[in-house]
């Protein structure tokens, strides 16, 4: 009975994961300028694999592979923050110049 509850658990996080992201898709469709698309795209990404990295530790056998998900998003969060970081102070620039 627990197995079945972890179970659906497990599959609730790792499909409001896949929301999320469906969601940071679309708003990087959807938006009008490169701020809310980065916004969009990094928050719910960021958000959507924390869920995810959650519902598979739920799963995970053992503890180490629950640090090596945690590791797993913490570097994608650092890696998407650098990275919007750099797309937006790109953009900013060739706003400038353009003016």
């Amino acid at each position: 009975m627990m197995n079945l509850v972890m179970d659906v658990i497990s599959m609730g996080l790792v499909v409001m994961g896949l929301v999320f992201f469906a969601a940071g898709s679309v708003g990087m469709l959807r938006f009008p300028d490169v701020y809310t698309r980065l916004h969009a795209l990094t928050k719910a990404d960021n958000l959507g694999l924390g869920l995810v990295a959650a519902g598979v530790a739920l799963q995970a056998g053992s503890l180490p592979q629950v640090f090596k998900l945690i590791l797993i998003w913490a570097l994608v969060l650092a890696g998407g923050a650098a990275g919007c970081h750099l797309v937006a102070q790109r953009a900013r620039r060739r706003e400038s110049h353009r003016a």
